[in-house]
């Protein structure tokens, strides 16, 4: 969704730019450029259009998570792909945040954080209730983990 807003703001941009371009009628432009200003927006349509679409199934098919008794699963990248997997044991706090744009589609994004950056993991884009449940289990089975250690 957030790469269709932005294919829109942009096809918008450049409409503006190719009215302004065309209207001006610059003289340092080539006159081919001139000329056929009218097709930048198309242009720029069509292939973040394709570009849009593109990620997104990429995205679907790349990234996982999972939750199993004593790890965080954790999968991403979008050329190249990092596998986290966190220990629930070195959890120290499990965040749930809604920016507007996942507000506005009833999603949300988990955090877990470890004493260590390269442990931490986020798992973004999952339905409100997923990841409400998700972070409390994880916060229960944390603290679970901290006590039987002690």
């Amino acid at each position: 969704m957030e790469g269709a807003v932005w294919t829109v703001l942009l096809v918008a941009g450049s409409v503006l730019l190719a009215g302004w371009i065309g209207d001006a009628r610059w003289s340092w432009l080539p006159g081919w450029i001139v000329g056929e200003i009218g097709w930048l927006p198309w242009a720029v349509g069509a292939v973040l259009a394709v570009l849009t679409v593109t990620e997104s199934l990429w995205r679907y098919a790349v990234h996982r998570w999972e939750l199993t008794g004593d790890v965080v699963y954790a999968r991403s990248g979008w050329l190249s792909r990092d596998w986290v997997f966190v220990p629930v044991s070195r959890i120290q706090t499990v965040d749930k945040a809604q920016g507007w744009f996942e507000r506005l589609l009833g999603l949300a994004t988990v955090e877990i954080r470890t004493a260590s950056h390269a442990g931490s993991s986020t798992i973004k884009g999952l339905d409100y209730g997923v990841a409400a449940g998700l972070a409390e289990a994880l916060a229960r089975r944390a603290e679970e983990l901290r006590d039987d250690a002690t």
